[in-house]
Formats: C-alpha cells, structure tokens, sequence
C-alpha cells in the first residue's frame, strides 16, 4: 500500500521531496523522473541549491503535454527554468511532446527501455486524481509499453506523452506531491485505490494537511 504523509505546510512537502531526491541520489541513484506542477517546482528551487553530483544523474520526464519546448505549457520547459538551467546534468531527456502523442511516444519509449528500472520518479496529482498524464478511465491506463501517447485527455492540452503505470510501478522510489485542499478529494480516491495516482502500491506520499483533508 502507499505511504501517506502528513507534513506542516506546501513548503515543507517541496523541502522534504527535495530532500528525498537529494539523499536518493547521494545513495546511487542515476536516473531522475521529474513532473509539472507548482509543488514539484518548488521542490526544483530547493533541489538547485543542494550539494549534489549532478554529473552522475541522467534527468527524464514523466509526462508532457503536445506543445513546443517553449511553450508555457512545457513541462521541459518549467523544469528548465525551476532547476535545470541552474544544475548541469550528465543528460537530460526531454519527451518530445511537439512530435505529436505517437510519434513522441515511440521515440521517449527508446530512451526508457535503456534505462529501466528508474530510480527517482517526482510526481503530482490532479484534481480527479490523475498522475502523470495517466487519467481515469483513459485507454493510457492499459498500455503494456514503457510509455504511450494520450489522446483526449480532459484537462487541456488532450494530447500528452506519459510514462506508463508499467513503468511508474517498477521505479525504485515514486515520490507523490499533493498540496491544497482541491486535491483532497483525489488523495481520498488515491487511498481507495480508485484512480491512477493511488494504483503504485509502492509510493510514498508527502501531503500538507489541506490535501490531506485534515486542515481546520
């Protein structure tokens, strides 16, 4: 089952995941799965001023919406503002989400396959309880590949690149982020084990106490 748990406040959920992937990769992890969202991205602030070996990580995407690098939409390109134009990696790996869900699919599926299992996987979690670009009810959910394209997905942009459940479940740490009393809902579901963000039994949650659903 998933580990929940309850920290004081969004700052501290940011400083705690940083911490977890600062010590992950202190112990020998190579590879590091980063996500969009605001409380991943402060989690990069805190990651980009921390003692790391940063030559040693090789840096991949757990998802991306069909958009140009630039666009404001970019998971790559939050990333690179937040943590990577600030740390030198020995590689990194965008998903290019601008080939189209297929085609950026297949070709994110060559760089996965040489990597596998991932050590480090950041990720957030939507309002419906969604996780990567893996929403409910969405054919993505069943695929057997490392990675698949999203067509229709409810929140725009409806065309993604996402890592599998297949992959996110045999990552050696998931790291899940949930801030705010509008993701309450999705983290009930997620312990129910009802949507996709609660279907890795093996991760560990860091909440503050709104998402959690025990704020006063």
């Amino acid at each position: 089952m998933p580990a929940f748990q309850v920290l004081p406040d969004a700052a501290a959920v940011a400083q705690a995941a940083a911490e977890a992937v600062r010590d992950a990769l202190a112990g020998g992890a190579r590879t590091l799965v980063l996500a969009g969202g605001t409380t991943p991205g402060q989690a990069y602030q805190q990651l980009a001023g921390m003692d790391i070996a940063w030559g040693r990580v090789t840096v991949l995407f757990g998802d991306e919406r069909c958009v140009p690098p630039d666009d404001p939409e970019s998971n790559y390109r939050m990333a690179r503002d937040t943590l990577l134009s600030r740390v030198a990696p020995a590689s990194v790996h965008r998903m290019p989400g601008e080939l189209g869900p297929e085609q950026g699919a297949a070709q994110y599926e060559s760089v996965v396959s040489t990597l596998q299992p991932l050590d480090v996987v950041l990720l957030g979690v939507g309002e419906d309880g969604h996780t990567a670009s893996l929403f409910p009810g969405n054919p993505a959910l069943e695929a057997a590949t490392l990675v698949s394209g999203v067509r229709g997905a409810p929140k725009p942009p409806p065309d993604r690149v996402s890592l599998t459940l297949r992959t996110l479940r045999s990552a050696h740490l998931v790291l899940v982020l949930a801030t705010g009393a509008g993701k309450a809902g999705a983290v009930a579901k997620a312990r129910a084990g009802s949507v996709p963000s609660g279907m890795i039994d093996h991760a560990r949650w860091l909440l503050d106490p709104a998402a959690a659903g025990s704020a006063p």
